[in-house]
């Protein structure tokens, strides 16, 4: 039987880093196999669907390089795949597992189960439902029913005996069937609950591994009842670890964790992101860390995930996203800092950004970037016709920090030099002459250079300040230093 696995999420919001590793790996696990990778939306409670939920879940696969083979916007032999659109199927199945007696309708208002809780709760009693309907007269409910009286459809787990189980990475997992309530698989709305929809297309659409996270345990074994009640091959069941929080607990906003896409829009490449998540409970080896998307397909498999949670350690993720930048091809990671740059400079800077200009920069800053949002705040002087003059105690260096009246006129010594150096305007020589000038005045080198440094970019932190000085060229470069010359006078008169 080939392979056919799916990502199944519901249209409430973004998808979070637990959920979409589980994407990843069920994505790892069909390329492995030559299997099928599915996009299922489980829209079934429309109370909690967000609008635009679909399209960012869309996104996010896509940006990450998660090539669907069915799905919303692909198609398949299996449509639809939004759940809110199979309807008569999961009523057809309700159908008919009522006429089989495995199922009853539940008259029990929301009132009559708020109270049957509290009395559970009083009394120190697991919570679940009591089976109040569960004997009641199959002809008298359907009448019931039929003249419009609210009710749910719930399952009849056996009360008795006990239902096995089998995890791929866990191994045979035992309930007591004594101790499991009656589930609702259709709601008085006509939806169904996530119980009945998932076995229903689960089997409809030919699944043969169900990935999902542990917390789903408990609920597996009145899964596995409901296939069987249906006349069907569960699929192989694969729970999931948690993902861990620096404090030990659930890994939660409240720890950063964040969407893919606001990852994306921090900076990570797709490729970091992908490899990182992959790997937070599976390995290739004890000791490879950086794996390319195909490397991992050609080795991953289901069976081979650990099941104990792992801790998702936010600083290893940045410095992996530095290993993809600096493992880039300069031409590909200059397209990318353009296209990042392309949506993070002011509008007063015409797009498409100059490809040509953002090459010449890109290796003066690729080993010192480790995300692509921190591109246009190195970079956005190259962009702008003039800058805005720093504070003045921002062009201080050792040297004039205690005579800072010193200050202008080093730089107008500097820029004297600079304009006898027009048609000569290389990284080398420049370099040359200015720490000729400093040893002539007797001032640190590091301290002219940051005078110079701070006046063409506005800024302390930049790329190397020669090879900068050239690509900013000349005429700008001078013109802004005398911005600078002009700042310092009436800032430290001598």
């Amino acid at each position: 039987m080939s392979v056919r696995v799916r990502y199944a999420p519901s249209p409430t919001g973004d998808p979070h880093v637990g959920n979409i590793r589980t994407a990843i790996w069920t994505w790892l696990h069909a390329r492995r196999h030559g299997g099928a990778f599915i996009l299922r939306i489980e829209d079934t409670d429309q109370s909690r669907a967000v609008e635009g939920s679909v399209q960012r879940i869309q996104d996010s696969l896509r940006w990450l390089g998660l090539d669907l083979d069915e799905g919303p916007e692909q198609g398949g032999d299996y449509g639809p795949y939004v759940q809110s659109q199979r309807l008569e199927r999961y009523h057809a199945a309700s159908e008919q597992l009522l006429r089989d007696g495995n199922a009853y309708r539940c008259f029990c208002t929301p009132d009559d189960l708020r109270a049957m809780r509290e009395r559970q709760r009083a009394a120190g009693r697991p919570q679940g439902y009591e089976g109040v309907c569960r004997d009641l007269d199959a002809a008298r409910g359907a009448e019931r029913a039929a003249g419009g009286e609210s009710h749910v459809i719930r399952f009849r787990m056996p009360r008795e005996g006990v239902t096995i189980f089998s995890d791929l990475i866990r191994g045979a997992i035992r309930y007591e069937n004594r101790l499991l309530d009656d589930l609702v698989l259709l709601k008085s709305d006509g939806f169904p609950t996530y119980h009945l929809a998932h076995a229903v297309d689960d089997h409809a659409m030919a699944i043969t591994h169900v990935t999902r996270g542990d917390e789903w345990i408990p609920s597996t074994p009145r899964h596995v009842r409901i296939f069987e009640a249906l006349g069907h091959e569960p699929p192989v069941y694969v729970h999931t670890p948690v993902i861990l929080g620096p404090d030990g607990g659930k890994l939660s906003k409240r720890h950063g964790a964040q969407s893919v896409l606001e990852y994306a829009a921090e900076g990570y490449l797709p490729e970091a992101l992908l490899n990182f998540l992959a790997i937070m409970g599976w390995a290739l080896d004890d000791r490879t860390e950086i794996l390319s998307a195909e490397e991992m397909s050609a080795a991953f498999d289901l069976a081979d995930l650990n099941p104990a949670p792992a801790g998702f350690n936010s600083e290893k993720l940045e410095w992996m996203n530095g290993v993809y930048m600096r493992q880039l091809p300069e031409a590909d990671l200059a397209a990318r800092f353009a296209e990042r740059l392309d949506r993070d400079l002011p509008d007063s800077v015409a797009r498409p950004v100059d490809a040509g200009l953002v090459e010449q920069f890109t290796p003066l800053i690729r080993e010192r970037v480790k995300l692509l949002s921190e591109v246009a705040e190195l970079t956005d002087f190259f962009f702008a016709e003039d800058v805005p003059v720093a504070e003045p105690g921002e062009f201080l260096g050792r040297s004039f920090r205690r005579e800072p009246e010193r200050a202008a006129p080093a730089l107008a010594a500097a820029i004297a030099t600079l304009q006898g150096m027009r048609d000569d305007w290389r990284t080398e020589p420049l370099e040359a002459a200015l720490r000729a000038l400093a040893e002539e005045l007797e001032v640190r080198a590091g301290d002219l250079f940051m005078l110079c440094r701070v006046g063409v970019t506005g800024k302390r932190v930049t790329p190397p300040l020669f090879e900068t000085m050239e690509i900013v060229g000349p005429a700008m470069s001078l013109d802004r230093l005398a911005a600078a010359e002009t700042a310092l006078r009436a800032a430290y008169p001598s």
